[in-house]
């Protein structure tokens, strides 16, 4: 299956480590989505459309109310690079 470059980058930043954040506001509906690095640097080109695309592909989870990690159908959806852990 193909996904997007958007899609790609997002992968790879979170199989290398990375992980994304939620803020809620009072009525539990998603305010905006915050994509960090491994080192904890903040990525500017994520929202919450790429969010739930993301989720609706099943390429990320998150358990126990933990911020958002890259799943094993993730980790085959990205595309082999050197960098990557």
């Amino acid at each position: 299956m193909d996904i997007s470059r958007s899609d790609q980058r997002i992968l790879h930043l979170m199989a290398q480590g990375g992980w994304i954040e939620l803020h809620r506001d009072d009525r539990r509906k998603i305010e905006k989505a915050l994509c960090f690095s491994r080192d904890g640097w903040l990525y500017p080109g994520f929202d919450i459309e790429l969010f739930r695309r993301l989720k609706r592909l099943k390429a990320i989870s998150s358990k126990d109310g933990k911020p958002y990690r890259i799943t094993e159908r993730g980790l085959k959806l990205v595309r082999a690079e050197l960098d990557n852990r």
